[in-house]
């Protein structure tokens, strides 16, 4: 296999991975519409820089060790469990401000809350995202599982691993600014306490069931 076609297979594979709904973008959609635009693209780059982290770490051999230690897996695997129920909870346990939800003439004076109230929220979610992403060991396991299959013979094991996960990447960072866009023109409707909470409820919930779902997985 060649690595113009190597290139092109892996893309259709993560492709399909990428536009299936799941944790990554419930996230990005809750964050984002919630106004937080600096702290979505936050936790879209976390999201991104975990993934690479995965493909250099499998290239490399070192994601091997979890399918050959079953401690390290149930480690990470409990780590990731709490980490997504914490985070989950916290989101059911969310109250609107008492100044959402105004109307037409306090619209204005929101978005500049909501814009200082995000300042600085850059870090904040690329530390969630990046957790979210590393504490998941079913994503060591995919690109241990996967990632090899797909370079060549005879190619530098390490850099072709790395530039495959790049094409992962990107796709992510185009789907995630699909879903940032979609997200911010639900604004309007998401000035409502009451969208609010059913927001964070929605999304913790779903949160919460892939933390359980890691727990009780095998």
């Amino acid at each position: 296999m060649e690595m113009t076609t190597a290139l092109w297979s892996f893309a259709l594979v993560v492709g399909l991975l990428t536009l299936t709904p799941g944790l990554d973008t419930a996230l990005i959609l809750r964050t984002s519409a919630l106004g937080r635009r600096r702290q979505a693209w936050g936790v879209v780059l976390g999201i991104q820089t975990g993934t690479l982290l995965w493909g250099a770490l499998t290239s490399a051999g070192v994601t091997a060790l979890l399918t050959a230690s079953q401690l390290g897996y149930e480690i990470l695997r409990w780590a990731g469990a709490a980490y997504l129920v914490w985070m989950g909870v916290g989101m059911l346990r969310a109250r609107a401000h008492p100044g959402d939800g105004a109307e037409d003439g306090a619209a204005d004076e929101q978005d500049e809350q909501e814009e200082r109230a995000d300042a600085g929220g850059l870090a904040a979610g690329w530390r969630r995202g990046l957790l979210t992403n590393l504490l998941n060991p079913k994503v060591g396991v995919f690109y241990v599982a996967v990632l090899p299959q797909f370079i060549p013979a005879g190619a530098p094991h390490f850099a072709a691993g790395v530039a495959l996960t790049a094409v992962h990447v990107v796709e992510g960072l185009v789907w995630s600014t699909v879903l940032v866009g979609f997200a911010r023109a639900l604004r309007g409707w998401l000035r409502r306490p009451a969208a609010r909470r059913a927001m964070d409820r929605v999304t913790g919930l779903v949160v919460v069931g892939f933390g359980v779902k890691l727990a009780v997985s095998d």
